[in-house]
């Protein structure tokens, strides 16, 4: 339409131009064809009137009419040219403006060309996925009703299992009630044994086939001085009924020695850590040591084998000890601030006690059902091994408890710390009835440990300075004092048999005293 219009108003402009030049064209020729009659006319013009004259003045005024219309015309002409000019601008941007709706015409279609693609590409993908889907339903629908009959079979064992476990539990109560009744025997067995002890001093078990305990002897002399361990030797212990000695020490390896003659017997290997305690079974077939892997082990002598790794603790476990009434029960304890206790032939733990200070030393009572704990505080504390409950506790000195040792009668307790006192208490009440000390005696470390002899008469001690105290229960004196060590005392042990006594110190040395 604009092109439209741009014809007719050029159209319009040429037939204006068209008429401007007809119009001079006729004034020039009425100028023409009047100029001889105007010439002719002016000299007799004075001769001919006023009519003469009144017609030049009309035709004088038409000239002036069409001069001034020539004018208004030459006006409309301009301004029809700026319309023109400005029409034809605007014609210009309208033309770029279709131009510019033409190519986003253009890009739009292509876009357009672009959706329907992916539209078609994405219709395909629907496509798929719904056969896909219809697939996946079907074999929803198989798993499901597989499922369904796992579920019954399922249910079917379960209840089987049921039944087993019933008919198990039967069986199991049976067994139950059948070591109740053997414990029962052993019970009553042990406290006999326990009453037909303590005769003239001489400590003895009458047991057929059961080697005499002699009357312990204080030891005066150094039989044996044994390099057993590199780095240090913190655990020794005897056999029950025997003068072996059993040995720990940083080196990790648990050795065994014929006291008589000093003599290695056996090794046992496995321990991931320094060996910081031992203990031994009441038939002297399963050792047990104490950690600073964070772990016990539980060794089978005879075959020298790892039989468990009782794990649980999350710092170096420090102290353990084994029931003195049945074999399977162990109690440990670590740096997490926690006792546990362990079932051997379960291997597992059966119980956790938590406390707010490190236990350094356990031990068990004489009739399993107590354990006792020597804590960093200085306090001694009495433990319920079934519900875990503190029974009774004490303040037993003034800096750590570092040992703690049960006399065979199990009516004293012995308890050593970082005081460098010595403590005898009574089992039943925990009072104090004996204090041992001596101006050289100073206890090497957290773990420092001391013993009771045998027939419950004497008390020995390491010191720092190497030297080893005995006390004499009885009247609370230094009755020796043994030197042969060049460093600090860690552990003292006394052989069940009387003799020999048995002491370590942190270069790893063994010496046995009789």
């Amino acid at each position: 339409m604009l092109k439209i219009r741009l014809n007719e108003e050029e159209v319009a402009i040429a037939a204006i131009k068209q008429a401007l030049k007809a119009l001079r064209q006729r004034h020039l020729a009425e100028e023409g064809a009047h100029a001889p009659a105007i010439t002719a006319i002016a000299r007799p013009l004075i001769y001919q009137g006023s009519e003469w004259k009144d017609k030049a003045e009309k035709l004088e005024l038409e000239l002036q009419q069409c001069y001034k219309a020539q004018s208004r015309l030459s006006e409309q002409l301009v301004v029809e040219v700026a319309e023109g000019r400005t029409a034809k601008a605007l014609i210009q941007e309208k033309e770029t403006a279709v131009a510019n709706l033409e190519k986003e015409v253009t890009q739009l279609s292509d876009e357009l060309s672009e959706f329907k693609k992916n539209l078609d590409e994405k219709s395909k993908g629907v496509e798929l996925l719904t056969s896909e889907n219809q697939e996946l339903k079907r074999q929803l629908d198989e798993m499901t009703m597989k499922a369904k009959n796992a579920e019954a079979e399922n249910k079917m064992l379960i209840d089987r299992w049921m039944l087993q476990k019933m008919q198990d539990a039967e069986r199991l109560n049976e067994a139950n009630s059948l070591y109740e009744d053997m414990l029962e025997q052993l019970k009553s067995s042990s406290i006999q044994q326990i009453a037909r002890q303590q005769v003239d001093g001489v400590v003895r078990q009458c047991e057929e086939g059961a080697e005499f305990y002699v009357e312990s002897t204080v030891p005066t002399t150094c039989n044996n001085r044994i390099h057993a361990h590199d780095g240090g030797c913190a655990s020794i212990l005897f056999e029950y009924n025997s003068s072996k000695l059993i040995t720990g020490g940083q080196d990790r390896s648990i050795k065994m020695w014929d006291t008589s003659t000093g003599s290695l017997s056996h090794t046992l290997y496995g321990c991931l850590g320094s060996v910081l305690d031992l203990t031994i079974t009441n038939d002297n077939k399963t050792v047990i040591a104490a950690s600073s892997s964070n772990n016990l082990y539980v060794w089978d002598v005879s075959s020298g084998r790892i039989r468990h790794t009782l794990t649980g603790h999350t710092d170096k476990v420090c102290a353990v000890d084994v029931s003195k009434v049945s074999n399977r029960h162990v109690v440990s304890a670590a740096y997490d601030r926690t006792i546990k206790a362990w079932d051997l032939q379960k291997g597992y733990c059966t119980n956790t006690i938590i406390f707010p200070s490190n236990c350094n030393a356990v031990c068990f009572s004489m009739d399993g059902r107590t354990i006792c704990s020597g804590h960093v505080d200085g306090n001694l504390r009495l433990w319920d091994i079934q519900t875990g409950k503190l029974l009774s506790e004490v303040a037993a000195h003034s800096l750590a408890v570092t040992s703690i040792s049960l006399s065979q009668n199990g009516n004293t307790i012995l308890t050593s710390g970082r005081d460098n006192v010595h403590n005898l208490f009574d089992m039943r009440t925990l009072e104090v009835y004996g204090t041992l000390r001596a101006s050289g005696n100073r206890v090497a470390s957290n773990w420092s440990r001391s013993c009771i002899s045998a027939d419950d008469n004497y008390v020995a001690a390491g010191s720092a300075d190497g030297s080893v105290h005995i006390w004499s229960i009885q009247k609370g004196d230094i009755v020796s004092t043994l030197k042969e060590h060049g460093s600090s005392v860690l552990c003292c042990a006394w052989s069940g048999l009387g003799k020999p006594l048995a002491t370590s110190d942190k270069n790893g040395v063994i010496c046995t005293w009789i």
